[in-house]
C-alpha cells in the first residue's frame, strides 16, 4: 500500500488531510522558548489569535525537527509493509530535510524492501498546498506512484505563487527572501512583490505603493502567466487578512468570470512566523513560475 505524507508548512489541515489520506508531519514554532507543534499541541489553528500576537510585538522562531522524529512518523508504516510518498515544502528553505535524509538512510537499512518517495513542491504554504491537493486528486483517482512521480517532473513547474506582506520586519528577520535590501519598507506604503522561484526560494521581483496596486499586481500575474486557470484551483492565502483575500478573489472573478475554482487558505503559524500578519498571496496553474 502507498501511504501519503505531507507537512503542516503546506497549509494542509487535518480535515483536508483526512479527505485525501495524507498523514501530517508537524513543523514547530516557538514563542518565548515554548515550542508548539501544529495539530499535535492543538486541534484547530486560530489564525486571528496567533497573528494578533505578532501584531502585538511577538516574534516567533522556527527550527528543524530532529532525525528521530522523522523516524517516528515513517517507521510504523514501513514496518507494516507500506511504501510512503512524502510531498513536502521546499528543501531550499530549511535544514530540516538534512535530518530527514539521515532518517531515511537508517530506515532503508532496516526496511530494505520498502521505498520512501519524496516530491519537493519547491514552495511553501499555498504554493505547496496547490500541488499537495493536485497530487491528492491523482491518488484518489487511483494513479500509481510511477504516474504520480512522472506527473510531478513537469507539473510542479506549472504552478506559480505571488504574494506581498504588510510588515517586512518578519521577512527581514528570517532572511528567507532575496532582493529585499533595496526596498523602502512599509512606512511609506511600499509593498515588495515576492514569488517562489524555480529553485524553491522566495525572491522579491518588484514593489508597489499601496495595497490596491499590490493586489492589482498579483492579479496581473494570473492574467500573464495563467494556464487553463478555469480548470484548475486558484488558492488565495492570507495571514489573518480574509477581507483582502476576498477582494483579490472578487478582482479575479471580474477578469475571468464567476466560475473560477477559488479556495481561501489560512497561512499556517510556522510559515506565518516568517511572513507576519496581513500577508496575502495567490497560487495558480501557470505556463511557468515567472515571466522571465
Amino acid at each position: 500500500m502507498l501511504v501519503l505524507f505531507t507537512d503542516t508548512d503546506t497549509d494542509l489541515t487535518p480535515k483536508a488531510a483526512e479527505k485525501y489520506g495524507y498523514h501530517l508531519i508537524s513543523m514547530p514554532y516557538a514563542i518565548d522558548g515554548k515550542e508548539t507543534y501544529p495539530y499535535e499541541d492543538f486541534d484547530e489553528f486560530d489564525p486571528h489569535a496567533f497573528y494578533d500576537k505578532l501584531r502585538g510585538g511577538v516574534l516567533p522562531t522556527t527550527a528543524a525537527i530532529p532525525t528521530q522524529r522523522y523516524i517516528d512518523y515513517f517507521e510504523p508504516f514501513l514496518k507494516n509493509g507500506d511504501d510512503i510518498l512524502y510531498v513536502h515544502f521546499s528543501r531550499n528553505m530549511t535544514a530540516t530535510f538534512d535530518n530527514m535524509d539521515k532518517a531515511l538512510e537508517q530506515l532503508k537499512q532496516k526496511y530494505p524492501d520498502r521505498t520512501v518517495y519524496t516530491i519537493d513542491t519547491k514552495g511553501i504554504t499555498l504554493m505547496s498546498l496547490i500541488i499537495v491537493l493536485a497530487i491528492g486528486d491523482l491518488y484518489l483517482e487511483g494513479k500509481t506512484i510511477d504516474e504520480i512521480m512522472e506527473w510531478s517532473k513537469t507539473e510542479i513547474e506549472h504552478y506559480a505563487c505571488y504574494f506581498f506582506a504588510d510588515d517586512l520586519k518578519f521577512f527581514r528577520r528570517s532572511g528567507r527572501v532575496s532582493g529585499l535590501a533595496g526596498t523602502m519598507g512599509t512606512l511609506l506604503g511600499i509593498r515588495p512583490i515576492i514569488y517562489m522561484n524555480e529553485e524553491g526560494k522566495m525572491v522579491s521581483v518588484g514593489k508597489e505603493k499601496g495595497r490596491v496596486k499590490a493586489m492589482e499586481r498579483l492579479v496581473s500575474y494570473v492574467e500573464q502567466l495563467g494556464d487553463d486557470v478555469k480548470n484548475h484551483r486558484i488558492l488565495i492565502g492570507n495571514a489573518d487578512a480574509e477581507d483582502i483575500a476576498h477582494e483579490i478573489g472578487d478582482m479575479l472573478k471580474e477578469r475571468f468570470g464567476d466560475d473560477l475554482m477559488i479556495e481561501y487558505v489560512s497561512v499556517n503559524p510556522t510559515a506565518g512566523s516568517h511572513c507576519g500578519p496581513d500577508t496575502v498571496g495567490l497560487g495558480f496553474h501557470s505556463k511557468a513560475r515567472s515571466l522571465t
